[in-house]
């Protein structure tokens, strides 16, 4: 017996789409795991909840909270001078500062004088190690 052509056509087809249906699959793409800081992070923290503040590096300052707490936020961007003159000043019209604020650092030689101007990060929960 002899296939026509459209015959030939869909047992090709059928045989393509059989070997297809048992190909193994390729492996998936690990997906990306949050950051850390969106995992547990807090966005906003009250004023009147931090005691102080230390500045550690260019982009990273520990707010330590009244209730013992130390939340750490790194910016996302270095701040220049922030690590060197270790002041930052803030303005917010709410009762409480967030990861969309921009702190502004404070230059102590020769007077105090404004420097750079940065966004702060999240706020995440940290253990200082002995001597921080």
């Amino acid at each position: 017996m002899t296939l026509s052509s459209p015959s030939l056509s869909a047992a090709l087809a059928a045989a393509l789409a059989l070997a297809a249906c048992s190909a193994p699959e390729p492996p998936a793409e690990p997906a990306a795991a949050p950051a850390p800081e969106a995992a547990i992070g807090e966005r906003c923290v009250g004023l009147a909840a931090i005691r102080n503040t230390k500045v550690v590096d260019d982009s990273t300052i520990d707010f330590h909270m009244r209730d013992g707490r130390v939340l750490r936020n790194t910016l996302p961007h270095p701040c220049p001078s922030l690590g060197f003159e270790e002041a930052f000043t803030y303005a917010t019209s709410l009762s409480q500062l967030c990861s969309t604020d921009i702190i502004t650092v404070v230059q102590q030689g020769g007077g105090p004088r404004l420097g750079a101007s940065c966004g702060l990060g999240t706020f995440v929960p940290h253990t200082p190690i002995k001597g921080e």
